[in-house]
């Protein structure tokens, strides 16, 4: 077996001796292939390089601070919605609230003249001439609200007149002159002809206004902002 060996190697030396010296450019070409294939086995396995890589990165930086939202414009963001939220809610519940709460009366800080139906205004002589005594008839008041004149027994008017909406939910209350009483068709609530409350469910009496006559003979409303002197209150109206 050593002597088979022995053979073996001999024979192999002695024909790559041969090969070499017989075939001298077969053996360079074939070591220049073997130095290229280590060289592509070397190059396959190193990382590849990332062409323009720290321009993606600034760019994923820009990116990021962009969509970043500090806590003041997030604050701020709240706000708006609580905001828009609110008002929205304000808008929707507050014809509910003002259903039950009693109508405000009107009166602004200087008088107005009382009108008719037609918008013209009322003067004393002409109108004492149309209306008997006892009589209680509407007229345009303060902010445009219906608001009685009363003529007294004595054939003069009254330094007041009485707004007709019903102090419960806002109907406007008819003289009865066969009961002597302003009676509410829509749930029953009386008043005396002062405007005081005889019936409920009506919480307060009609308001007041001033009843006063111009220079020229215009009857004039204006806000009264005394006590009240049916409850020696001060008037709810204002």
């Amino acid at each position: 077996q050593n002597r088979t060996a022995h053979q073996r190697y001999k024979f192999t030396t002695v024909h790559f001796h041969y090969v070499n010296t017989r075939f001298p450019s077969k053996m360079k070409l074939l070591a220049l292939a073997t130095a290229l294939f280590s060289a592509g086995s070397a190059l396959g396995f190193s990382p590849a390089s990332i062409p323009n890589a720290g321009r993606v990165a600034t760019t994923l930086n820009a990116g990021a601070e962009e969509l970043y939202i500090d806590q003041d414009r997030r604050n701020i963001m709240n706000l708006i919605l609580v905001g828009s939220a609110g008002v929205t809610i304000a808008g929707l519940g507050l014809p509910y609230v003002y259903f039950f709460l009693p109508p405000s009366a009107g009166g602004g800080g200087g008088g107005s003249s009382a009108k008719d139906a037609l918008g013209n205004d009322l003067f004393l002589a002409s109108y004492l001439e149309t209306h008997m005594a006892k009589d209680r008839s509407l007229a345009q008041g303060l902010k445009g609200d219906a608001t009685y004149l009363i003529v007294k027994e004595d054939k003069t008017l009254e330094s007041y007149g009485l707004n007709a909406v019903c102090t419960h939910l806002g109907c406007v209350v008819p003289w009865s002159a066969p009961n002597n009483k302003f009676m509410c068709p829509c749930h029953g609530s009386q008043y005396a002809p002062t405007g005081a409350v005889v019936r409920g469910p009506a919480p307060l009496p009609l308001a007041l206004a001033h009843c006063d006559v111009a220079d020229d003979g215009k009857i004039i409303f204006s806000t009264w902002s005394e006590t009240d002197f049916r409850t020696e209150k001060k008037p709810w109206w204002n």
